[in-house]
């Protein structure tokens, strides 16, 4: 170890670490409330290092945003490949995930809608990045709701996906507000009563 008590890592993993260390302060205490000089030390390493990495901290939430947005992706890629079995069990996967996020760690929210809510400016670049995961999200809600009225004809296949989308964040707030064992916890239960009610209303 250095004699300044720095570990040694690579930028890449600097640029790893910090992100980690930005991510939990992020979502623990507020972006707006954690300055970069608080990262930079939690992280143990030096501003100017800090600096070097992300010319500003909107590009350190950016980062912070891409990294947590390719997290989620990659779970819920995974949980959702046509392997992982039929298209309602990857429904019921896919909000089995939700829920067990937002009650396996205290919750503020969904990361996304928080940094929505301290970025409003829609053309800063953490406001785009957390728009584009909602949007990517959507967009998984919308195949796999088409899937299922390939299957079972529904009454309207946008209108579930959209429904889906409000629970998925319905979850995380009621998480928040209510605790753990609040409605939260009834999220995959929420998801499947809106499905059995499309089918049930079948053109």
């Amino acid at each position: 170890m250095p004699k300044s008590g720095r570990v040694r890592r690579s930028a890449a993993d600097t640029r790893e670490h910090v992100l980690a260390v930005a991510a939990e302060l992020f979502y623990s205490d507020g972006i707006r409330a954690t300055g970069v000089d608080t990262v930079a030390a939690r992280a143990g390493v030096a501003p100017p290092t800090l600096y070097r990495l992300f010319a500003t901290k909107d590009d350190l939430v950016a980062a912070y945003v891409q990294r947590c947005s390719a997290a989620y992706i990659d779970r819920l890629t995974r949980l959702t490949a046509p392997e992982a079995g039929t298209v309602r069990d990857r429904l019921r996967a896919v909000f089995a995930l939700f829920t067990e996020d937002a009650r396996s760690t205290p919750c503020r929210g969904c990361p996304f809608q928080l940094v929505l809510a301290e970025f409003p400016d829609p053309a800063s670049a953490p406001h785009v990045r957390a728009v584009a995961h909602k949007h990517w999200v959507q967009g998984l809600l919308s195949r796999l709701a088409a899937e299922l009225a390939d299957q079972n004809p529904l009454s309207n296949a946008e209108l579930l996906a959209w429904q889906l989308a409000i629970v998925a964040d319905g979850i995380y707030s009621a998480a928040q507000v209510a605790g753990v064992d609040g409605p939260a916890k009834f999220g995959v239960e929420c998801a499947e009563s809106l499905i059995d009610a499309a089918i049930a209303r079948r053109p």
